[in-house]
């Protein structure tokens, strides 16, 4: 062992989240500088810190005390007073103001400052403002260093500690000690299990009103996960009870008085259903508001349950379709001569579902155009916008991923942008804190919030936003804020592909709400029907047999019964029959499975494929975190939504020319460097956005040689190669299978056993999801009748 006492000189590095800290110490007695390193609560430059440990040698910074045990001493001297207020520790007072402080009241300064602190107004240069506000620093200094110790006996990160203190000050001892819970409430990063486990060391009860009510906020956020936005009652008391180790009975009761809170709505379903995405969602009426009912008794309709910020989300979003919902008056044989002249002019055909569109499109305030691959809906788009460049008008365009824009832009040869960034995403903080709008928008982007809304509308005659069926409720509800009333909104998708990652079903409720204009397209156009992608889609979608032992140029069916031998046929058309044959890289060709655990998932099939795709080599950095080794080179995706990741976009000479935020959860890039002295990892995304990785951020990537079907939404391939094998029947489904199918732009390659593709196909349950849009619509929809 080996101790240190001196000044802290200067904090090299810091982790906020864990404390861990490197710092240099001039020692008080001998004046020789010191690196000391270690988990520190909170410390400061220019603190006097007596510390003990073992002497170690980094392989780059030479010697270091790891610090084992450490006390932060209050200046002892008046040198060290004087050292410790110049330091800067204290804003406002520098070096010269620190030696008139301790010159005039010596020893005493501290015991002036804390206890007779209008005195520090005697010393010229200090007024009794300045003298409070230095007062008040000194007092906040010694409370927050103690609200750190006092917070790191329960587990919680530095990070959080300081998000708590500075959100509760000194009334955080109460909370901690009666109600952990409310953590979980107010301060982004801590969930109920944190929360949890404090009320655990505390020793709050099992049965305690306050964690069975944040129990069951819990369980209905983190339903959000599987899509939904409510849970019925049934359904949610089941869960939370599992959850909390009580009685369902303890769940039902507090129910009431949580929606008297305002902290959940119950709202009431239709006559023997449980409401969601594939039947009805919510109805009539809502406990506690008036109104009439339905001709059904209460008793005989199923209880739905929300947590307040999803029910009004849904709610204003229904608002806002309605608002947006206007119809024109421009005469259908006028639409029609114009578009005769675009036709001509750009040498294309349209049928008369397309024709209907492009009417509807002008007279329309909102219009959903929707239809499988081939049936047209780019040229319909193109001609829409042609239609709208020769009346003067603005448009945007815009989609939910970066792939996805950048497809829509290569379609239209206009410019298209992501929903994000054409909301212009930000790092600054919500300003509304506690309120509804506040909660939505913390739960929906971690705390960043767009700078385009109401007050900040955007700036357009006309809005076309496809790949609509990856858009969740809440980018939904943020858009249709940034939407003017008069501003025609476009919305396109396929709605028969797989719904969004976040909650809710949009695209779908709008259509199946009956109350907004919609354009299927249905024909399938000559050219896309030679391709037997397009026609064995719409095969599946329909449910029908699919003839695999067809030849087929662009459809390939490979028979393999065992997975090792499906592992090896899908590496030998990555390595080396596609690349030539669709003329694209390797890593251009995506593997998609709908499985991420077993012999054909997705974690085994990336450790297979990132040896044979990307082998060790001399020349490659490698870190291995959390089970997985990333390598320069490997192909990667970011699993998680990140609105304040920073990239950059570099010239051919490495130097930045332009710079951003936000990587979202379905990117893909390629690891160009790891450096192991700054552990920092480089990947390049998309439109060549690079962005830096600390060690510490790797768990938001993953290998991606081979990805599931629903992290594909949104993108297109030269070729998709996908395994057939057996797996859980709520996986194998239908809209899965067709999902994948058309991701493919030029070869499909399925290897496996046919049998389990055509049990696919037939598999047309979907995982019910429950929201309430839907109902939400047709509720406003009955009440404006």
């Amino acid at each position: 062992m080996a101790s240190v006492k001196g000044f802290v000189e200067k904090i090299k590095y810091r982790n906020e989240d864990n404390g861990y800290t490197v710092l240099s110490v001039t020692g008080s007695e001998d004046g020789e500088e010191y690196i000391l390193v270690g988990s520190f609560s909170y410390i400061s430059e220019g603190e006097l810190i007596e510390a003990s440990g073992h002497i170690t040698e980094h392989p780059v910074y030479g010697e270091q005390l790891a610090v084992e045990h450490y006390e932060i001493r209050p200046p002892e001297d008046t040198v060290s007073m004087e050292r410790y207020l110049g330091s800067g520790a204290i804003k406002g007072i520098g070096a010269a103001l620190a030696s008139r402080i301790v010159k005039k009241f010596k020893t005493d300064t501290f015991r002036i400052m804390e206890e007779e602190p209008e005195r520090l107004a005697e010393i010229k240069g200090i007024s009794e403002k300045m003298a409070m506000a230095i007062a008040e620093q000194v007092e906040e200094k010694r409370d927050m260093r103690q609200a750190m110790m006092f917070l790191q006996e329960y587990g919680i990160s530095m990070n959080l500690a300081a998000k708590i203190y500075q959100e509760y000050g000194p009334a955080m001892y109460g909370i901690i000690r009666q109600n952990p819970y409310k953590l979980a409430d107010d301060i982004p990063g801590v969930g109920f299990k944190m929360a949890d486990e404090i009320a655990a060391k505390v020793g709050i009860f099992t049965d305690s009103d306050f964690r069975i009510k944040s129990g069951i906020l819990y369980t209905l956020l983190k339903a959000t996960a599987g899509g939904h936005t409510y849970l019925p009652k049934e359904v949610l008391c089941a869960q939370a009870s599992e959850l909390l180790g009580v009685k369902q009975e303890e769940i039902e009761k507090h129910l009431a008085d949580m929606q008297m809170d305002k902290r959940l709505v119950i709202k009431y379903g239709r006559s023997g259903e449980e409401s969601g995405t594939q039947t009805a969602s919510a109805s009539h009426g809502e406990t506690g508001e008036e109104g009439e009912e339905g001709p059904d008794s209460e008793r005989e309709r199923p209880q739905l349950v929300y947590a307040s910020q999803y029910y009004y989300t849904e709610l204003n979003t229904a608002k806002m379709l309605h608002d947006l919902n206007i119809t024109g008056d421009q005469s259908e044989e006028s639409i029609r001569k114009s578009l005769g002249r675009i036709q001509e002019q750009e040498n294309i055909e349209l049928d008369e579902l397309q024709i209907q569109a492009v009417i509807e499109a002008v007279n329309c305030g909102l219009l959903v155009i929707t239809g499988g691959p081939g049936t047209g809906k780019t040229t319909t788009i193109n001609t829409i916008i042609r239609y709208f460049e020769l009346g003067g008008l603005d448009i945007l365009l815009a989609a939910p991923t970066g792939r996805a824009a950048k497809r829509m832009t290569e379609a239209t040869g206009c410019e298209a942008k992501t929903i994000h960034r054409l909301l212009e995403l930000t790092g600054a903080p919500l300003e509304e804190k506690g309120n509804d709008a506040g909660q939505r928008g913390k739960l929906a982007n971690g705390g960043m919030r767009f700078e385009r809304n109401e007050e900040n509308p955007l700036d357009a005659d006309v809005i076309i936003i496809d790949e609509m069926s990856m858009v969740d409720i809440h980018l939904m509800h943020s858009l249709l804020r940034a939407v003017n009333v008069g501003t025609r909104l476009i919305l396109v998708g396929d709605v028969d592909q797989l719904p969004s990652v976040g909650p809710g079903n949009v695209l779908r409720d709008i259509i199946e709400s009956g109350c907004f204009h919609v354009v299927k397209l249905t024909r399938i156009f000559r050219q896309a029907a030679q391709s037997d992608i397009v026609v064995n889609a719409h095969r599946i979608n329909r449910g029908e047999q699919i003839p695999l032992g067809k030849r087929s140029r662009d459809f390939l069916f490979i028979r393999q019964e065992d997975p090792s031998a499906i592992v090896s046929s899908m590496i030998t058309l990555v390595k080396d029959k596609l690349p030539g044959y669709v003329k694209a890289d390797v890593f251009d060709i995506q593997i998609m499975t709908p499985m991420r655990k077993g012999a054909l998932g997705v974690e085994r099939l990336n450790t297979v494929l990132q040896q044979h795709l990307n082998p060790p080599s001399p020349d490659k950095k490698e870190k291995e975190t959390g089970g997985i080794t990333f390598r320069t080179g490997d192909k990667v995706m970011q699993i998680k939504n990140n609105y304040q990741m920073e990239w950059e976009l570099r010239n051919r000479y490495g130097i930045p020319v332009d710079r951003g935020t936000g990587v979202f959860n379905g990117d893909t890039g390629i690891i160009r460097d790891i450096n192991t002295f700054s552990e920092l990892v480089t990947v390049e995304f998309d439109e060549g956005k690079m962005v830096e990785y600390s060690f510490k951020q790797l768990e938001e990537l993953e290998l991606a040689y081979a990805i599931t079907i629903h992290k594909s939404q949104g993108s297109e391939y030269p070729a998709v190669v996908l395994p057939v094998y057996p797996g859980p029947r709520m996986l194998m489904t239908r809209n899965l299978i067709y999902t994948a199918v058309t991701r493919a732009r030029t070869c499909v390659c399925l290897v496996g056993i046919p049998q389990i593709f055509q049990s696919m196909v037939d598999n047309a349950s979907e995982q019910k999801r429950y929201c309430g849009l839907k109902d939400r619509i047709q509720e406003i929809e009955e009440s404006l009748m």
